[in-house]
């Protein structure tokens, strides 16, 4: 169904001196063995193939054309040290080493273990700067005129010690489309994370996933503190990834982790990207914000929340007016801190969930992981009135059994009392944290919350005999919040990698699918309409970056949603990772940007 063909490679360097690699050229894939450890035969969908690349990343250099900050590429900062911070960082490195020996003692589970995490095309690339002219097969329709964006986990530095795949340094990978010529560039977001790890030459903030768990993990978080006391790193201005959403709200590209507050990025007329730093809406905001917040097509204002793992309130929603005026914060009563990743907005109201996933700091004392499934909590979702001033008249519908980590819709049917709510339920729900033997299952699902009895239903949207594991996509994003017929979601088998998408009519449960070729696999699917007032839902492409682990090249698919049939494909000069998610800007949008 999908072009198999290519025409540019990608050939990896590396900056690991415990790394022996054997010659790569544009038709083989390196050969990589660790001389830490013997690799452990794992029997998983990202190993293959089996190889782990951290690439060298080059200094990036002052450009008058794209804007880009020059950063040191060594430990520089050392230079500025006193005698004190001297000792000092070398007595904490000695600890550091004498924890990696112990944990070097055991095998990692593959939840944290970096040879399965970002093992074959889940490794990083380094960046790319911006290449103008692509080669296209097909024809691009008229009306895509912006730039795609897509952002990922891309660690600068080779794991230390446990990684889990959503701890890497956020990279975001552009193709911007300019009158039928393409260009693309790939570039980490500067995040301050990032650039003190950079200026230290090795990761020294600690990993939240990867990492913080057990005693170790208990260690490494009063290595963290001790560094910062004594002023060789600041962790007073943010310690997040920027990896996971992206969002174009108020004239501003958006690159977000929930650990943190958002980072402005700038896209450049040639295509290329540049920081401009940590943004708090001038002020305004002075938490962390999660992911995956939601602009309302209508309106124009953007709805979000922001979770606290260790003081109440736990919750707090908040909104911002389309010109950026933030909302007072409004608690969100939990008992207990919930990981609350995603939750969904409709005409009127916003819907929370609040899941069996929660964080229990004490586990680490006990030698455990923070993030907890619950099995004694009930699943529930709560539905606020989208200006609420408080969260007194929050309606908490229990629906037991779930854990959707990406919902991707709701709307409201007043004349059943309810809202509708549409989601990936995934079992088990703490599989992507914690190692499981249980098969991990995602199943597209409607759930119908009675606002009057207070009850819920459920049921599973495509038929048992063809459902398929869907994770990663959207809905027409101009009738987010209202009734749609559409979702397009990533076909993600074999799990974790995704193998195409579905396009699924959310009330008869047909499903059309469109797989990217063989041995091909890709990532979310983001769905463009052709225009805002399209009399078809589905008038408009899907375009998905995907990657041939036959030649180990990648491209970009611009598929037609309303035929399912390929139209165009564009050759990207270097290897995209899989990845998470992704916005599209128009070109009109671009020209006005902060």
């Amino acid at each position: 169904m999908a072009s198999s063909t290519s025409t540019s490679a990608y050939t990896p360097t590396f900056n690991n001196p415990t790394t022996r690699f054997s010659s790569s050229s544009a038709s083989n894939r390196p050969s990589i063995s660790f001389s830490k450890k013997p690799q452990n035969s794992i029997v998983s969908a990202l190993q293959t193939p089996s190889i782990l690349q951290i690439p060298k990343q080059a200094p990036m250099k002052s450009s008058t054309s794209t804007g880009i900050l020059e950063l040191p590429s060594s430990p520089v900062v050392q230079q500025n040290w006193n005698v004190f911070q001297k000792v000092a960082a070398m007595a904490l490195d000695a600890i550091e080493d004498g924890l990696k020996a112990r944990e070097n003692m055991r095998p990692l589970p593959k939840t944290v273990d970096p040879n399965v995490q970002i093992a074959g095309n889940f490794s990083p690339v380094p960046e790319q700067q911006v290449r103008q002219l692509l080669p296209v097969v097909g024809t691009i329709p008229e009306y895509i005129q912006g730039v795609y964006l897509r952002n990922g986990a891309n660690p600068l530095f080779e794991p230390t010690s446990g990684h889990h795949l959503f701890d890497g340094d956020g990279m975001i990978y552009a193709v911007k489309f300019e009158n039928g010529s393409v260009s693309y560039a790939c570039r980490f977001t500067e995040t301050h994370r990032l650039v003190q790890e950079r200026a230290f030459g090795k990761p020294v903030f600690p990993k939240a996933i990867g990492e913080l768990h057990g005693h170790s993990g208990i260690a490494k978080l009063m290595l963290f503190y001790a560094r910062g006391l004594c002023g060789l790193i600041d962790h007073t201005n943010g310690i997040g990834v920027a990896n996971a959403g992206l969002v174009y709200f108020n004239n501003r590209l958006l690159a977000m982790s929930e650990d943190d507050l958002p980072y402005h990025v700038r896209v450049t007329c040639s295509g290329d990207l540049k920081t401009a730093g940590r943004y708090d809406f001038d002020g305004q905001l002075e938490s962390t914000m999660i992911a995956h917040p939601k602009i309302d097509p209508v309106s124009g204002e953007l709805f979000a929340l922001s979770y606290d793992v260790i003081k109440k309130p736990y919750l707090k929603y908040f909104r911002f007016s389309p010109d950026g005026k933030k909302s007072n914060d409004v608690a969100i009563d939990l008992e207990t801190p919930t990981m609350v990743h995603d939750f969904a907005i409709t005409e009127n109201f916003v819907v929370v969930p609040d899941h069996q996933v929660v964080f229990k700091m004490s586990e680490m004392v006990t030698g455990g992981s923070p993030v907890v499934y619950d099995k004694e909590k009930v699943s529930r979702f709560g539905v606020l009135d989208k200006y609420a001033e408080n969260g007194s008249n929050i309606k908490w519908v229990d629906v037991p059994e779930c854990f959707c980590f990406h919902l991707w819709n709701a709307w409201e049917e007043p004349e059943h009392n309810e809202v509708v709510v549409i989601g990936s339920c995934m079992t088990p729900a703490d599989s992507i944290f914690n190692e499981c033997s249980d098969e991990l299952k995602s199943i597209l699902s409607e759930i119908r919350l009675n606002l009057k009895t207070g009850k819920s239903t459920r049921r599973q949207i495509i038929s048992p005999e063809n459902d398929v594991n869907l994770e990663a996509g959207m809905v027409n994003k101009h009738l987010l919040g209202r009734k749609t017929q559409f979702a397009y979601l990533a076909i993600a088998e074999p799990w974790p990698k995704v193998s195409g998408f579905a396009k699924v009519d959310l009330s008869t449960g047909e499903t059309k699918k469109f797989f990217y070729g063989d041995e091909k696999y890709g990532g979310e699917p983001l769905f463009l309409p052709r225009t805002p007032n399209s009399a078809a839902e589905d008038d408009g492409h899907i375009l998905a970056f995907v990657h041939d682990e036959k030649t180990w090249r990648s491209e970009l698919q611009i598929v037609n949603a309303m035929t399912m049939e390929l139209e165009a494909t564009v050759k990207l000069p270097s290897r995209v990772p899989y990845g998470f998610h992704g916005t599209f800007i128009e070109a009109n949008d671009l020209a006005t940007q902060a």
